[in-house]
């Protein structure tokens, strides 16, 4: 069974499969497919173009709508309260559901935060949304999210994988109980080709995917998409509860971190992120 972390009121399966990058003919395909394998959690946004998609292939996998944690995002250009309502109709629409379990805000791309978070505990207080979160956020701004909403937040997704120390963030959100969703865990593949990261995969009969994504969700409150269009590595990302990482293998991944590490970082939607 796979573990759920809990934040703010919010129950959320600790792996997730996420959509970024997916054609529409593969999240049809893919969709199904995680969730008969035993995916509870599905990642998706406006910005992706798949939600029609996704939405298909929740209906289309046979799997109790109820027990599948959905959640998107809203883009930068909705983040005006009218705007951000009919947005979260038109995505409700396309996912084929008449709620949401999480709605994050995408990027802060440099806005002022009162409006989209007040039309975000809209969208809660009318149904179509159960928890809000945020993604891309660094803490100040986080923070100041937290703040503005009457609605507690559960999550912020953001970048993490070995090669970057995020620990101001965790550690912050961890103060305020949010979770963590750590995106691009295999840093743009080149988890592959670390010598740590293979010895400690080869010493447990494991992947480095697997030993990754172990690495994330074995750390208090955090949670990890894997995305992937192929079906094996969708069964090999999923069977990642049967082991553990030693405090010491915990250790030798972390000390990967490096100042450079970040990989996800454009102009104009992130925010000055926080120093190590």
């Amino acid at each position: 069974m796979q573990p759920y972390v809990s934040a703010n009121g919010a129950h959320i399966p600790a792996l997730g499969y996420g959509t970024f990058r997916l054609s529409g003919a593969d999240t049809l395909r893919m969709v199904p497919h995680v969730l008969q394998l035993g995916f509870r959690h599905i990642d998706t946004a406006q910005a992706y173009g798949n939600e029609a998609e996704v939405g298909e292939g929740i209906q289309a996998s046979g799997v109790n709508r109820a027990d599948i944690f959905l959640t998107t995002k809203v883009w930068v250009d909705k983040f005006g309260h009218d705007a951000l309502i009919a947005s979260v109709e038109e995505s409700l629409k396309k996912l084929k559901t008449d709620y949401v379990d999480l709605l994050l805000l995408h990027w802060p791309a440099g806005h002022a935060l009162p409006e989209p978070v007040g039309a975000l505990n809209a969208v809660v207080k009318a149904g179509k949304v159960r928890h809000i979160g945020v993604s891309n956020f660094n803490v100040a701004q986080m923070q100041e999210a937290i703040g503005l909403s009457a609605a507690p937040l559960v999550t912020n997704q953001v970048e993490y994988h070995p090669f970057l120390d995020q620990s101001p963030i965790i550690t912050a959100a961890r103060a305020a109980g949010l979770s963590i969703t750590a995106y691009f865990a295999m840093a743009d593949g080149k988890v592959f080709t670390d010598p740590v990261l293979k010895d400690i995969a080869g010493a447990k009969g494991r992947s480095v995917a697997q030993v990754v994504l172990r690495w994330v969700i074995q750390q208090d409150g955090l949670i990890a998409l894997s995305k992937t269009a192929g079906e094996a590595r969708a069964a090999e990302n999923f069977a990642i509860f049967d082991f553990e990482l030693s405090r010491d293998e915990m250790a030798a991944i972390h000390t990967l971190a490096r100042p450079d590490g970040r990989i996800v970082s454009p102009a104009g939607l992130a925010p000055v992120w926080d120093a190590a």
